[in-house]
């Protein structure tokens, strides 16, 4: 199914606490509803957001805000239930290529600039593009001009096109920066990465209380991993402390993932049938 060009942007909501109500619903609908044809039931939904710890009552009402924001359609099949909007489609698409796909950057790799010029008129779009491109990743050069990895173009154009900036924007590409300082002086500088290496370590020291269940223990490690694919934008080795602590992540996660993704899903078919 094609998503409705007319239909409203659905985004990932990278702020929701892993672990919570809203984020586990999230992450289990969009690892699963994808493989089951795209409905569930609604009984079946509140049943698995059991299987995740997640009480009946605190369930639907976070399901009935997942529909408000456009994730789910109500729509009744062999009983009451729910499709995955089709305007969620590339925001779930987009978070399997991050997610399941570490991108590190080599030090010769290109990168991508995006200077804009935004009217006070509209601060409140320069506002949410600042906000946006800070979850795929981008770095601050400074307040109107900022940096991706260049495989992030795309990424940064289709934010440009939701927000209606395109106009206001200009995109270059670059070979690697030439700073004042030195190049992990300047990574320093336009990205937060005592904050990144803080996330990374959380996640690792999280890893030790993952439930014993297959299902359970797969969806929390996804819950607690899919925020990190999109903040850590893989700076190539030049740029970054010897000891960083993103590969040790994502070979922890994709241990345990490919541990658990079969046995969990077969969990979900086994109890939709």
């Amino acid at each position: 199914m094609s998503p409705d060009p007319a239909a409203p942007v659905v985004l990932d909501d990278i702020d929701a606490r892993p672990g919570s109500t809203a984020s586990l619903l999230r992450t289990l609908i969009g690892l699963y509803l994808r493989p089951l044809g795209g409905w569930i039931s609604a009984a079946d939904l509140v049943s698995l957001a059991g299987d995740l710890g997640i009480p009946d009552a605190p369930a639907r009402t976070g399901i009935a805000r997942l529909k408000q924001k456009g994730l789910l359609l109500p729509e009744r099949g062999t009983a009451i239930g729910y499709r995955l909007s089709p305007a969620a489609l590339p925001m779930l698409e987009r978070g399997d290529r991050r997610i399941f796909r570490m991108q590190e950057m080599t030090d010769d790799d290109p990168w991508c600039l995006v200077s804009f010029s935004i009217p006070e008129s509209a601060r409140s779009v320069r506002h949410q593009l600042r906000r946006r491109l800070h979850w795929i990743g981008a770095g601050v050069v400074s307040p109107a001009l900022w940096i991706c990895p260049g495989h992030l173009r795309d990424e940064a154009v289709q934010i440009l096109d939701d927000l209606g900036a395109r106009r206001w924007a200009t995109l270059f590409e670059a070979s690697a920066p030439a700073p004042a300082g030195t190049l992990p002086e300047a990574a320093a500088e336009w990205w937060d990465l005592d904050a990144l290496r803080a996330e990374h370590e959380a996640f690792q020291a999280s890893l030790a209380g993952l439930p014993a269940d297959p299902f359970a223990a797969y969806v929390h490690l996804i819950d607690r991993w899919r925020v990190l694919p999109y903040t850590d934008p893989g700076l190539p080795p030049a740029m970054l402390p010897a000891d960083w602590p993103g590969r040790r992540s994502f070979d922890a996660f994709a241990r345990l993932s490919a541990r658990w993704a079969a046995p969990a899903l077969a969990h979900v078919r086994a109890a939709t049938t």
